[in-house]
């Protein structure tokens, strides 16, 4: 099959290297994801692909991928200097996509439509524990997760990165005020805070739960823990001072989702 390449435009170029800003993706509603398996993820959900961007010299590397893309996509050739300047990677894998962002749900409508377990994450600051997150959460079977503000963006290329294209699969509202969420959340699922000083060891729950976490450096403050029906905490060697985030949260959705 014959791949048609296209060159990007001056004003493209600049408009995409912008998008390594938070402020940028928003005004704009597009973000980049980079890597074979990341686009691959993509272009097998309802995300919608507004290009991809491809390196010939790796052509190998994606070939077969853009062999399986809609017609419709526009496809085009980089530089190696034009793509450093979009590039997360040290040695690139050669394909990228520029993606529209999801129009999100508000929290209303968004419980309204009964969703099942839920991960909750207060001030998550940092993207790529946010995007490691994302990628255990579709795993243990949470496809919705809720940030709250002052988290990390989810479409950070760092976050999009850990997550291996997790997120196209994820249904996530952000920048949610938590203390004024939770007790509408609470009407829908059980609530699970996690406590590092204190609480009981993660088990099986039989009914819908929403499990929600705090940053690694400072957890969950008491007047959120506070909404909690329930609160774990993970035992392990005293010795040690704490459990990852996304090492922490791993365990609690496994044992929460096990089979009693």
């Amino acid at each position: 099959m014959q791949i048609e390449l296209s060159s990007a435009s001056q004003t493209q170029l600049k408009k995409w290297a912008r998008l390594t800003e938070t402020k940028a993706r928003r005004a704009e509603g597009i973000f980049l994801v980079e890597g074979v398996k990341v686009v691959e993820e993509l272009l097998s959900s309802d995300g919608q692909t507004e290009a991809i961007l491809v390196l010939p010299e790796k052509i190998k590397d994606w070939e077969g991928l853009v062999d399986k893309t809609a017609n419709n996509i526009p496809i085009y050739s980089m530089t190696r200097s034009q793509w450093k300047k979009l590039s997360q990677d040290k040695e690139p894998e050669g394909i990228m996509a520029v993606v529209q962002i999801k129009p999100e749900l508000d929290l209303t409508a968004f419980l309204s439509t009964r969703p099942g377990n839920i991960l909750i994450l207060h001030e998550t600051n940092n993207p790529g524990n946010v995007g490691a997150l994302m990628r255990s959460a579709l795993w243990f079977g949470f496809s919705n997760i809720i940030l709250s503000a002052n988290s990390a963006d989810y479409t950070n290329p760092k976050a999009v990165r850990a997550s291996m294209g997790s997120l196209f699969h994820l249904t996530i509202v952000s920048d949610v005020d938590l203390r004024a969420a939770l007790p509408q959340i609470k009407k829908h699922h059980y609530l699970v805070g996690s406590d590092v000083h204190q609480g009981l060891p993660p088990r099986p729950l039989p009914q819908k739960a929403a499990l929600f976490l705090g940053s690694e450096s400072h957890g969950l403050p008491e007047y959120l823990l506070a909404f909690a029906d329930e609160r774990w905490c993970i035992p392990g060697n005293a010795r040690t001072d704490s459990l990852s985030l996304p090492q922490a949260a791993t365990i609690m959705m496994y044992e929460m989702r096990k089979e009693i």
